[in-house]
C-alpha cells in the first residue's frame, strides 16, 4: 500500500512540473479519498484557492446522499465546481489529476466540469 501511494506522489510531482495555474487559467486540482472527492481551482501565481467543491459541500448534500456510487458523486462535484467557476467568470482551466489515472471518479469530475461549461 505504501508503494502505491509513493508511486502516485511521484506521478503528481511530474504532472505539477509541467502545469501551473494562473488567474486567467487556474488549475483544477482533484483529490480523492476513500469515501469523498474534492476539487479546487488554484491560482499558483499568487498561491491561493479561488473556489472549491467536494462531496462534503452543503450545496450538494442532498444530491450526494441520494447518489448511487462514487462515480455519480464525482459527477455532482464536477458540475458544482463548474457552476462556482462560472460565478467568478472563469471559463478555461488546466486539469490536474494529481497522479491518479484518468478513470472512474477523476474522469467523472472532468467530464461533468466540461459539461458545465469549463474548457480544458
Amino acid at each position: 500500500m505504501k508503494r502505491k501511494i509513493t508511486k502516485r506522489k511521484r506521478r503528481k510531482i511530474g504532472i505539477r512540473k509541467k502545469i501551473s495555474g494562473t488567474i486567467e487559467r487556474p488549475r483544477l486540482s482533484v483529490y480523492r479519498s476513500l469515501n469523498h472527492i474534492y476539487a479546487q481551482l488554484v491560482d499558483d501565481s499568487s498561491g491561493r484557492i479561488l473556489t472549491s467543491a467536494s462531496t462534503l459541500s452543503n450545496e450538494v448534500a442532498d444530491e450526494v446522499k441520494n447518489a448511487k456510487g462514487k462515480v455519480a458523486k464525482g459527477k455532482i462535484v464536477g458540475s458544482l465546481i463548474a457552476k462556482k467557476a462560472s460565478e467568478i467568470k472563469i471559463t478555461t482551466i488546466l486539469f490536474d489529476r494529481s497522479g491518479y489515472k484518468y478513470h472512474g471518479r477523476v474522469k467523472a469530475v472532468a467530464e461533468a466540469a466540461r459539461e458545465g461549461g469549463l474548457k480544458f
